[in-house]
């Protein structure tokens, strides 16, 4: 996502998922855990984190002097507890007496709430003998920024004292550079038969057919002793609030194969998982490891995913960001009046200047993108009040637009970076390599990025229908400028002898005539002539850029292609989700329901949960998608991909100040025969709808409705392709 630092992953011994070891992860608010799939922390890419400071890096649990046999491990379907079984390897002999492998169950539970890590081993002894077992742990709190995680050296350190033991509590401490005094408290229920600076060991007489349990907590604060009842009082906590969060807004439920189900819950529940409720509502954070924070641009196209089924989560991202809009120029971070953030951090390397994503501005789309989904979320929910408390925010956007996203004076949205610290490429596929001429080479800046001339559309759009509504006397102006990007785009992006449109125009106006996906994210916003749509359609459904999982990044045969690229090869599961209601939106249905099910087959082989995004090799029969060796796991807007395709291939808007849900000529996913969707709402009224095949139509029959909703269907053929006036409500 941000190429201003390398990511360096070590995940040994991890969990495999489509090829790649993986580290699990847990999250709460701003505090977040990753281990590998025994429950270990090794000091990687692992650890336990607040506020982007690693306060655990080492946490190694040991039996008998060995590291246990795995018997399995996984992260529960709601995301709350991650949970390990293991077995002994034989015991050294103690006592005369020695314990063959096998006859222990040692279960690791965990789960993290209120900033701190709870954790229950559970030991049982299944032999028929009593056993004596040496159990050990080993820890370390190193207090290092995510950045240093992520690669990004630092030559000066604060000041880390010397643990301090208590008992069965070790407190570490860490002055910062930034005068922020941090501390991590590792505490045990059970004092340990001895307790150093680094290590803590146990020795557990187990009577056969008996069990025993040690409780374990580490947080940022001073910790009280572990128990039962503080892990049992806590962890109800944490399950009740996440259940709330998985349950708002209304449900879509597949046929009883539990297999699509599964996927639907997973990605609900990673959504649930990533979404923090900040002063200002619920807020998802981008992924985890790297990007546990608020992103501009991931939020606001998360929100826009998830739009059509919990509005409040679009209502939590556009007032969290107007809050944080620049108000000044600054080019170390990159902002200008009435910009959106992109990125906002809280270690101590943003809060010393040595990184500057502390309040970052550097993306070129977000601003666009904020105003855009203001629009949507209007037409969504007919919620006026909020739109009127955030005019002046959507007001000082469009300046920033007009005045100083447009740098080169000729219309379009360009960006340039205003130091060396910030992103060389400001757009989504924003590594330094993702933007090139067609032989390869760099653009020099400013650089005018296709799909942001497609937001950019979209917002002047949104801001003239918003106008009517509030009868503000700017609203021609704005559809005017609308209507003049469109036609922009469309002489100075199109290329005529490739079919398609360039990446991006370069400082002198030159089309960067790469073969990109881009194009998918204008098929979005609807800017495109119908003709137009169809051919690009066309095109991205060819071998050139579907692998059979999805839709690549670039298409095969470019300068750059390589399908283990970040952005120049690889597929995205939300890039696949835009071009797909992108196509829809022209009335392309069956293209829809073709990606939704590519994507669907990549996330069984993920266990049902989207990465960040995987390689970009064509499918072959028999064998799974290949991995991206550091992508997060779970993201935001990979997990909002399945709800996004869906509400395309579905055909399905609604409108709440009429009322009105609109269905387009309906198609379900292949293999999918029924669905249904509950607890709908539309203005101050719910409905319930099912869809269901029948030959080659879908029937769409409304229950349970709760107030005047309406539900109205269309058939329109699913080849048809008409032209989008107006901003999806997606």
């Amino acid at each position: 996502m941000d190429d201003a630092y390398t990511v360096q992953v070590t995940a040994a011994e991890s969990q495999e998922v489509g090829g790649l070891e993986q580290l699990m992860a847990l999250k709460d608010a701003d505090t977040f855990l990753v281990a590998d799939s025994w429950g270990d922390m090794k000091g990687g890419a692992d650890g336990l984190f607040d506020h982007d400071t690693r306060l655990l890096s080492r946490f190694i649990m040991t039996a008998g002097q060995a590291r246990p046999s795995k018997l399995s491990s996984g992260v529960s379907q709601d995301n709350v507890f991650f949970i390990s079984h293991t077995t002994n390897r034989p015991l050294p002999p103690m006592g005369g007496r020695s314990a063959p492998a096998g006859v222990l169950h040692i279960e690791r539970r965990r789960f993290v709430w209120d900033r701190r890590m709870f954790e229950r081993v559970r030991i049982a002894n299944h032999g028929i003998e009593d056993v004596l077992l040496p159990l050990a742990f080993d820890f370390g709190a190193d207090f290092v920024d995510i950045f240093q995680v992520r690669g990004t050296p630092r030559l000066k350190h604060g000041t880390q004292e010397p643990p301090v033991l208590d008992g069965r509590r070790v407190t570490f401490r860490y002055h910062g550079l930034d005068g922020v005094d941090r501390m991590s408290c590792l505490a045990f229920s059970e004092p340990p038969a001895r307790l150093t600076a680094s290590r803590a060991e146990f020795m557990f007489s187990l009577p056969k057919g008996r069990r025993c349990d040690l409780y374990i907590e580490c947080g940022g604060q001073s910790c009280e002793p572990p128990d039962e009842a503080r892990f049992r009082l806590h962890a109800l906590q944490a399950r009740v609030s996440m259940r709330s969060r998985r349950r708002r807004g209304a449900s879509v439920r597949g046929p009883r194969s539990p297999r699509f189900n599964d996927w639907l819950d997973q990605s609900r529940a990673d959504v649930a998982l990533l979404t923090t409720d900040l002063p200002t509502g619920p807020y998802p954070y981008a992924g985890i490891p790297w990007f546990s924070t608020p992103f501009g641009r991931d939020g606001i196209i998360t929100a826009w995913q998830m739009l059509w089924l919990d509005p409040s989560l679009a209502k939590g991202v556009l007032t969290y960001l107007a809050m944080r809009q620049a108000t000044e120029v600054s080019a170390f971070q990159d902002s200008a009046p009435g910009k959106i953030m992109h990125e906002t951090r809280r270690g101590e390397m943003s809060a010393l200047g040595e990184v500057p994503f502390g309040l970052y501005y550097g993306g070129v789309d977000t601003t666009c993108l904020f105003v855009a989904l203001a629009g949507a979320y209007a037409r969504r929910t007919g919620d006026f009040e909020l739109i009127e408390r955030l005019w002046p925010n959507l007001i000082a956007a469009v300046g920033w637009m007009r005045d100083y996203g447009d740098i080169r004076g000729d219309g379009m949205i360009s960006y340039q970076r205003g130091a060396d610290t910030g992103l060389s490429n400001q757009c989504w596929k924003d590594s330094e390599d993702s933007i090139f001429h067609a032989d390869g080479h760099f653009p020099k800046g400013p650089v005018a990025v296709l799909e942001v001339q497609g937001y950019a559309f979209a917002a002047w759009q949104a801001m003239a229908d918003l106008g009517r509504v509030l009868g503000d006397e700017r609203t021609e102006e704005w559809a005017d400028r609308a209507e003049t990007m469109r036609t922009r785009v469309e002489e100075r992006f199109w290329m005529e002898d490739e079919q398609f449109y360039a990446i991006a125009l370069d400082g002198d106006g030159r089309p960067c005539r790469s073969i990109a996906s881009n194009a998918g994210h204008l098929l979005f916003t609807g800017l495109p002539t119908p003709e137009r749509a169809r051919i690009v359609t066309r095109r991205m459904l060819s071998a050139e850029f579907r692998s059979g999982w999805g839709v690549r990044t670039l298409a095969t045969g470019q300068a750059r292609f390589n399908p283990m690229s970040y952005h120049d090869g690889s597929v995205w599961p939300h890039d696949t989700a835009m071009a797909a209601v992108g196509m829809a939106r022209y009335g392309e249905r069956r293209a829809v329901a073709l990606l939704l099910g590519e994507v669907y087959a990549a996330a069984t082989h993920f266990h049902m949960r989207l990465p960040e995004l995987f390689c970009g090799f064509e499918k072959t029969t028999g064998e799974p998608p290949i991995a991206y060796p550091v992508a997060c796991l779970p993201q935001a807007w990979a997990a909002g991909s399945v709800f996004h395709m869906l509400q395309g291939a579905l055909g399905l808007t609604i409108d709440a100040s009429r009322s009105l849900v609109e269905i387009d000529d309906p198609m379900l996913p292949m293999g999918i025969d029924r669905l249904s969707i509950t607890n709908l709402q539309v203005g101050d009224g719910l409905v319930d709808i099912s869809f269901e095949q029948a030959g080659r139509h879908t029937v769409v029959v409304p229950h349970r409705r709760q107030g005047n909703v309406s539900v109205r269907t269309m058939t329109w053929g699913s080849a048809r392709y008409r032209p989008s006036t107006r901003a999806p409500n997606t």
